[in-house]
């Protein structure tokens, strides 16, 4: 980058090619900013440059959201501007790498800014087929297909099952008409396949980010009742073979606390790659 190496730069375009590849270096660890980064969704991009002028730190700042991508390392100074752009830029969530997002977050509440809540999760990847075993699990009616335009009344309801599950914060509070966007979203940007059993859709598994040659897999849900059947075991590894089939590795993140799903996840094949969280302010 260029300018002075031992400040905060606002990257400029000329600068995205070195800015893409500092992101596919780390790109297992950080695809929500790179799908961001690529779709062009990211209003802006900060670097921290080393006396060589190699990029020691990025801040990206996308819809509300916060990614810092440090590498864990506390020995460069926090921008001086973040002060004034949290007084004028409306900040939601900080997410990335636990070590990252404290980093973060402790610059933040120098500021008087502090998280209502803060979620860690395990980040897991998986770049080979999932285990052989998964694919014969599940109830033997069980169909997999993927989601068609009559679906949309049950999967409102699996997506807002989920959303108060897992995605919604402490203090937070469940948008009818935000779920419904984000549905619409996902049907129609994203990879999605449902399950379906006795004619009723009883279980979703889609992917919510892309990046450079990974995807980022979420909104995993099976009707509570209709769980402890191998159905989400088998849904997800149908899904997750044609994603890898394109030459795609695979990211996700669950929950500490969520037991079952990583044990889901450990039988698929994956395995855990780091911590990870989301602060909520």
């Amino acid at each position: 980058m260029t300018g002075n190496p031992l400040m905060w730069h606002k990257i400029t375009q000329a600068q995205y090619p070195e800015a893409e590849n500092f992101l596919r270096q780390r790109e297992a660890f950080c695809v929500s900013a790179c799908s961001r980064f690529i779709r062009g969704n990211s209003g802006h991009i900060w670097t921290y440059n080393k006396k060589n002028g190699e990029a020691a730190a990025f801040l990206l700042h996308s819809r509300r959201t916060l990614f810092p991508i440090f590498q864990g390392d506390c020995d460069f100074p926090l921008p001086g501007f973040l002060g004034r752009f949290l007084r004028k830029v409306s900040v939601y969530s900080v997410q990335g790498l636990k070590q990252d997002a404290e980093i973060l977050e402790a610059g933040m509440k120098t500021h008087g800014f502090s998280p209502s809540d803060s979620i860690d999760y395990d980040l897991m990847t998986l770049d080979k087929m999932p285990l052989p075993g998964c694919f014969n699990k599940g109830p033997q009616d069980l169909i997999l297909r993927a989601p068609e335009a009559a679906d949309k009344k049950e999967l409102f309801e699996l997506q807002s099952a989920y959303e108060k599950e897992e995605v919604i914060p402490a203090n937070g509070f469940f948008s009818p008409e935000n779920c419904q966007k984000t549905l619409e979203r996902l049907m129609t940007t994203e990879k999605m396949l449902v399950a379906c059993l006795g004619g009723r859709v009883i279980g979703k598994i889609n992917t919510n980010a892309a990046s450079f040659t990974r995807f980022q897999i979420g909104g995993v849900y099976v009707r509570p009742e209709l769980r402890g059947h191998g159905i989400a075991v088998k849904m997800s590894a149908v899904f997750l073979k044609e994603l890898v089939a394109e030459g795609r590795g695979i990211t996700l993140f669950v929950k500490k606390r969520n037991a079952a799903a990583r044990n889901v996840y450990s039988r698929l094949g994956f395995t855990i790659r780091g911590d990870y969280r989301i602060s909520y302010f």
